[in-house]
């Protein structure tokens, strides 16, 4: 069975903790802390109190009730791109590499599951670049048009993490079941 670092083994488990956090912030965006959906509930319940706001007004306070949980979204971003750091140094280790070695040699299936996890460092290092675009458009003379288009794209490539996440656990478990036994324990305790 492979052996990997205990290096390896926090990167990845840390990794884990910030991909789940950075998915967290955005889900939460996206679905309680909308601030589309939370100014439609402040106008209403601000009405209810014989309290009249505008939908702008709502708007600025929708987005300040989520801006703390956003900061988390950037620090964790931070976080993704010293760890992407990290990835490429480990790489180049025994446990980093060993996986890519002797490529030729693997089943189709093995060869698609590790060009997939290229892939996905790939998908990645364009959402860590693309995240500090956005967040130093200013500093970097982009325009607000050239930021927001970004962050078009930042969104759309989010998808191939949100896919990629469950079918890497769903994955781990069969190959727990099958032909891999030993393989989460192993990245725990190293093999």
């Amino acid at each position: 069975m492979k052996k990997w670092r205990l290096d390896f083994r926090i990167w990845h488990w840390i990794h884990a903790v910030v991909i789940l956090g950075l998915l967290g912030t955005v889900f939460l965006r996206k679905t309680f802390l909308s601030w589309r959906a939370n100014s439609e509930i402040l106008i209403q319940k601000l009405s209810d109190i014989n309290l009249e706001i505008t939908s702008e007004q709502a708007k600025v306070l929708a987005k300040a009730i989520r801006a703390p949980m956003w900061e988390w979204h950037i620090i964790l971003g931070y976080a993704l791109v010293i760890l992407l750091v990290w990835r490429v140094q480990l790489f180049f280790t025994y446990s980093g590499n060993l996986n890519y070695q002797n490529l030729k040699e693997e089943t189709f299936f093995k060869k698609m599951v590790k060009l997939g996890y290229i892939g996905i460092y790939g998908v990645l290092i364009f959402m860590a670049i693309s995240g500090l675009m956005i967040h130093f458009h200013e500093a970097l003379a982009l325009t607000k048009d050239a930021a927001h288009d970004i962050k078009e794209i930042h969104e759309l490539v989010f998808y191939a993490v949100l896919i990629f996440v469950p079918l890497h656990i769903i994955g781990v478990f069969i190959a727990e079941n099958q032909d891999e036994k030993g393989i989460i324990s192993d990245m725990v305790n190293g093999g």
